[in-house]
């Protein structure tokens, strides 16, 4: 699905390696409510690293993305209650990053595909795994643009 949604590009592989360690991810997620930093990390080189490398114009406005999410995410995460986790807040920060390259209405695009998937698949069920979420939308997104 991303190969033909994203095409011939020079960043496929990129992306490709990123979604099988976002399959890691959201299986992790799913399985014991965390998400591994030294994994969301790879998710940042692996797929991060080639989008600077091939458009280092667009760096500046992903990093933007990242730095706004990365605030707002963690402004939610340390309400009270049961909210985002850590994981949650940094596995967004990451994926507006590789989305902020797309522009900002792929960020908005994305996150908001997040926000909708976790509402009509989760509800409002007590703790849940927001990871997978994320990483849908991401993954949705990144095939629309």
């Amino acid at each position: 699905m991303l190969a033909a949604g994203v095409g011939p590009s020079p960043a496929l592989p990129g992306y490709l390696l990123g979604a099988v360690v976002g399959v890691l991810l959201a299986v992790i997620d799913l399985r014991c409510l965390r998400l591994p930093d030294p994994l969301v990390v790879v998710l940042a080189v692996t797929t991060g690293g080639p989008l600077v490398l091939l458009r280092p114009a667009q760096a500046g406005g992903a990093l933007v993305a990242a730095g706004l999410v990365l605030v707002a995410y963690l402004l939610v995460a340390l309400l009270p209650g049961r909210g985002l986790g850590l994981g949650d807040v940094k596995l967004a920060a990451v994926l507006a990053f590789v989305l902020g390259f797309a522009g900002w209405p792929a960020v908005f695009a994305g996150l908001l595909a997040a926000h909708v998937i976790a509402l009509f698949f989760i509800g409002r069920r007590g703790q849940f795994a927001f990871g997978p979420a994320l990483l849908i939308g991401a993954l949705l997104t990144l095939t629309a643009v």
